[in-house]
């Protein structure tokens, strides 16, 4: 018996800033790249399209490609993307997640929300290794930022 993989990844963190430095690092396309290790080729706009290449061990020179949805100062930012690109052929249908970034004052700084969802439109053939793999990449991409902000104030 299979189980059915879920629709979202949820991911939320504390990190002792204030809510406008996690911003900053969040929606500037170079402190973005710096924390997420991807070279971005130029700012966030909404509507614009996002691109770049990955510097992230392993990753390194994989194409980045994002649809910047939504900017709401200090508090959302969404894109959407395609998991796992590099695994699709360039025929093949894309099917992009939605990478939600949501920000909260706290009395410790700012809580940090990542949520994607979209994995039950992806492929039979890609969906779990697409969640897994990014369930992972979460945990290890909100430890980035919380270190970076934190030692770059």
């Amino acid at each position: 018996m299979s189980e059915e993989t879920p629709d979202e990844i949820q991911k939320s963190i504390v990190i002792h800033a204030p809510v406008s430095r996690v911003w900053r690092a969040l929606t500037n396309h170079v402190q973005f790249g710096e924390w997420f290790r991807v070279r971005l080729d130029q700012p966030f706009t909404v509507g614009g399209v996002s691109t770049g290449a990955m510097t992230y061990p392993g990753c390194e020179g994989l194409e980045w490609k994002a649809v910047i949805e939504r900017i709401e100062p200090e508090t959302l930012f969404t894109f959407r993307w395609q998991p796992d690109s590099h695994l699709v052929g360039k025929d093949a249908e894309e099917v992009w997640t939605l990478v939600t970034f949501y920000l909260e004052p706290v009395s410790e700084g700012c809580r940090l929300t990542v949520t994607e969802s979209g994995f039950s439109k992806l492929p039979p053939n890609r969906r779990v290794n697409s969640f897994r793999d990014n369930t992972e990449g979460w945990e290890i991409q909100t430890a980035n930022i919380a270190r970076y902000v934190l030692e770059n104030p």
